[in-house]
């Protein structure tokens, strides 16, 4: 099952093209830290903005490097059934682990909709699937029913889950058992989720405070709550500043912080504003991350 620190990785850019040397240290660097599962080519890894080529490649370099020492889950997810199940099977045989996709966006499938959608890229491509719901973006949310309906398919492993709504994992977990990896795509509410029937957090905030992540989630399944909350409360002021402006442009200029790559982002996403700028790199000397 896949459980604890997961991140979602961003992708470095320099000059309008994948920066790949750092992608490459960047996932080496979230070995060495202990992260716990990598998600190229997610939101985070501004898939919208990558070519078919690209997101190939930006997979097979972050297998290269995890070398089976954490899973790699490939975001594949668009609002094409048909191009989603080729990028399933690309990611596929880059290596990947298993594929995160998202709800198809824009579009509004009804549940059954949805339930067809997933059904058809699990009959086509032989990977495990997590299921991203996140009406947020998507404009459409998957009831826990049909979310229930598509876990008994042998393939549909898990969620992540970015709803925030806290009563979701507990009903989850109640409906669909123990073998359905339950994520949650909120850093803020992270431990909130886990103590719901949680198994884990696809984090943003893992990009540039790895460490930290994985010591909590680490602690979290000792049932050492006291660390949980100490990490936790350390942490909070940089998930409320990563998403001042719309990730991840905030956490692209936290990693340029630290040294990891270029903050650019692709148009039509752009630099944050100098207050986002100061905002980031206080919660960043907050956090112990850097120094003032």
């Amino acid at each position: 099952m896949f459980r604890g620190s997961l991140v979602a990785l961003i992708t470095p850019f320099r000059s309008g093209k994948v920066d790949e040397t750092a992608f490459q240290e960047h996932v080496a660097w979230q070995v060495g830290q202990g992260t716990h599962g990598f998600v190229p080519c997610g939101t985070t890894g501004e898939s919208p903005a990558l070519n078919d080529g690209e997101a190939r490649r930006v997979v097979a370099l972050c297998v290269e490097v995890a070398k089976g020492r954490a899973p790699v889950i490939a975001g594949t997810g668009t609002n094409s059934t048909e191009h989603t199940i080729a990028l399933t099977r690309q990611a596929k045989e880059a290596g990947a682990d298993a594929a995160l996709i998202v709800c198809p966006y824009y579009n509004k499938p009804t549940q059954e909709g949805l339930y067809q959608h997933f059904k058809a890229v699990h009959d086509a491509v032989d990977l495990p699937i997590i299921v991203y719901n996140i009406p947020g973006r998507s404009a459409v949310d998957m009831t826990n029913a049909t979310m229930a309906r598509l876990a008994k398919l042998p393939n549909i492993v898990g969620v992540k889950d970015a709803t925030n709504d806290l009563a979701r994992p507990l009903k989850m977990r109640v409906e669909i058992g123990n073998g359905f990896a339950l994520l949650s795509g909120e850093d803020a509410t992270a431990v909130a989720y886990l103590a719901q029937g949680g198994d884990g957090c696809i984090s943003v905030t893992a990009n540039v405070a790895p460490r930290l992540c994985s010591e909590m989630h680490e602690a979290w399944q000792k049932g050492d709550v006291g660390t949980v909350r100490q990490i936790n409360e350390r942490l909070i002021p940089l998930h409320d500043a990563l998403f001042a402006e719309t990730s991840p442009a905030p956490v692209k200029y936290a990693a340029s912080l630290l040294g990891l790559c270029t903050a650019e982002v692709r148009l039509p996403l752009c630099e944050i504003q100098e207050a986002t700028k100061a905002k980031v790199h206080e919660a960043m000397v907050s956090a112990g991350l850097l120094s003032d």
